[in-house]
């Protein structure tokens, strides 16, 4: 299975971005998608995740700013960002979770400047 992340980039404070992940290979059964953040010296953190089942977690730092959606036919999961904060800037890393199994994808980096 193999994750390919895009979307990643320079915003300034206050703007949009959007971030999408296509899984691809031998894709059995999501169970779910979504994405992780890493900033410089801080550990990876849950942003968003949204199962097949329907259900949605989000950060507590992240609500109200950002949704998570995806398009199951083509296994892609989204994050469209909106008033992005200089403290959102980090490694966005794509996840997916398929029979019990984690990938990971490579990361797209997303910089908010002030």
């Amino acid at each position: 299975v193999q994750l390919q992340a895009s979307g990643g980039g320079l915003v300034e404070a206050g703007g949009s971005l959007r971030l999408s992940c296509a899984a691809s290979g031998r894709i059995l059964n999501i169970y779910s998608m979504g994405w992780y953040r890493q900033a410089p010296g801080e550990q990876r953190e849950l942003v968003a995740r949204k199962s097949t089942g329907g259900s949605t977690d989000y950060s507590d730092s992240v609500k109200g700013r950002f949704t998570i959606s995806r398009d199951y036919a083509k296994n892609t999961v989204y994050l469209q960002m909106t008033a992005v904060k200089p403290e959102d800037t980090a490694v966005y890393y794509c996840h997916a979770m398929i029979l019990g199994d984690h990938f990971w994808g490579q990361g797209t980096l997303v910089t908010v400047s002030s």
